[in-house]
């Protein structure tokens, strides 16, 4: 049997990330991977017909580009391309006219007219300095390599998301930033919430919201040819129940939530630590659903059927109220959904003249309530007629979601809440997050820092640690 230096289970950004950036300094590696394709929340597959590529989990990707570890590697020399929306974002409102994120900052700061120098003052910071920022907000805690560049940002991006939305003027500017917040799916009075909004906004005028050509498996079948190109080996297939089902190696890290950790055999981990793992906190959970339509979805602000991402939702009470209710384990009956129609950007994910559609709202956590009407009249508020365009659909419940990618724990896509008690704390109070208690055992998930979405940062970081504590090499980005 084989010996490896390191064995990485998961095949998502993060495992990716780990083995190629292990695999880059010499070390010998396998990646494990329970289902039968490579992937994790990076898949794509027809899910309602023929014909109809969906793509399961992510879809438009924020961060693919703004990622310090994505960008360092050739993908685009692996067969990956992008394709870009007229707009990054838009935010259609019932009662008045809705608005949009433009890639051009200045655009968008001419949109929001009377609010746009309120908007220019928090973004074009971010937009100026985003690559010093990552390196700083990107990974665990520690003495910051731009300190002042970091106060700046984090002044902002401490406070709840409610308390920037008081300085707007206009009702459109702050639908469009409870929008951005809401990604971090949590109540938006939270602390920390106006990060994930500076963020979105800023890398949005920087990179753009890119939408991956074929779907969001072509990034994995990206990084896997690259991976495989430097010598690195996959095995699908293979559930860990045992640390020692595995193959002979002397690193394992962990591309898993806390509560997968608990459920392995073998890992030999101490009783601190384990208690530690039992008390960390899961977020919402999602309900998604894909559908096969029969055209372009009708919005009536036209600009949303330009867009990459559509948040449907309203003005931000309306979002705050959805986040605040599924947060405490209420349904909302007018939640805040997030929309795409990757097919209006990108013609190999439908047959001709036919659309794809994706959708998911945030709902409790593991919770067993069918949203399917609920999240269809939301969006037909907005689009009137987009029932009658309906061909096919699938519908992904909390449940079905977890049974699917298990780290998907009651449905949380984030790998646990990302409040100000998680937010680099995550999955233990550490200066080494990526650590546990058995020194040859290294958690990579979207568990550590700096927590969910495709960018792979939470593979690197540990990756590099285990470089450091092992086999004295420094690597940096």
């Amino acid at each position: 049997m084989a010996k490896y230096d390191a064995i990485i289970v998961g095949s998502g950004p993060n495992g990716f990330a780990a083995a190629i950036t292990l695999q880059q300094q010499g070390l010998s590696t396998l990646i494990v991977e329970g289902a039968d394709t490579i992937g994790g929340g990076m898949r794509t597959k027809e899910l309602t017909l023929p014909g109809f590529k969906h793509d399961v989990c992510s879809a438009i990707h924020p961060m693919a580009m703004a990622s310090p570890f994505m960008r360092s590697i050739p993908l685009e020399a692996y067969g990956l391309s992008f394709e870009y929306a007229k707009y990054e974002a838009a935010h259609p409102l019932i009662d008045e006219e809705g608005t949009v994120l433009h890639r051009s900052l200045e655009e968008t700061i001419a949109e929001l007219g009377e609010d746009g120098a309120y908007y220019q003052s928090l973004i074009e910071p971010v937009v100026k300095n985003w690559e010093k920022l990552a390196k700083d907000t990107m990974g665990p805690l520690g003495l910051p390599k731009y300190p002042l560049n970091l106060a700046a940002f984090g002044v902002h991006a401490i406070q709840p998301a409610s308390w920037l939305a008081k300085h707007f003027k206009t009702e459109k500017a702050k639908a469009l930033w409870a929008g951005m917040a809401a990604h971090g799916i949590q109540p938006l009075d939270n602390l920390t919430t106006s990060a994930i909004g500076l963020v979105l906004m800023g890398v949005g005028h920087r990179y753009g919201w890119v939408i991956p050509k074929g779907g969001s498996q072509s990034i994995a079948n990206a990084l896997e040819a690259y991976y495989l190109s430097l010598g690195g080996k996959i095995q699908t297939g293979f559930w860990l129940k045992n640390k020692f089902d595995l193959p002979e190696h002397k690193i394992l890290l962990l591309d898993l939530t806390p509560k997968q950790l608990l459920d392995i055999e073998g890992l030999g981990l101490s009783s601190l630590y384990t208690k530690q793992l039992h008390r960390y906190k899961q977020g919402m959970g999602v309900f998604k659903i894909d559908w096969a339509l029969s055209e372009e979805t009708p919005f009536t602000d036209l600009r949303a059927r330009q867009a990459a991402t559509v948040h449907i939702g309203g003005t931000f009470n309306d979002i705050a109220l959805s986040e605040y209710d599924g947060h405490r384990g209420r349904v909302s009956d007018k939640p805040f959904v997030l929309f795409t129609q990757q097919s209006q950007f990108d013609k190999t994910r439908a047959p001709e003249g036919k659309h794809t559609g994706w959708a998911y709202c945030h709902v409790p956590n593991s919770s067993t309530v069918d949203y399917t009407e609920i999240i269809e009249n939301q969006i037909e508020r907005f689009a009137p007629g987009f029932k009658d365009t309906i061909l096919g659909k699938h519908t992904f419940s909390p449940a079905k979601l977890e049974a699917y990618n298990p780290n998907y724990i009651g449905g949380d896509i984030n790998g646990g809440i990302m409040d100000i008690s998680q937010l680099y704390t995550r999955p233990t109070l550490s200066f080494n997050p990526h650590r546990t208690s058995n020194k040859s055992i290294y958690i990579c998930s979207s568990a550590t820092p700096p927590g969910g979405g495709v960018h792979g940062m939470c593979g690197f970081h540990a990756a590099r640690l285990v470089l450091k504590d092992h086999f004295n090499i420094s690597v940096n980005l």
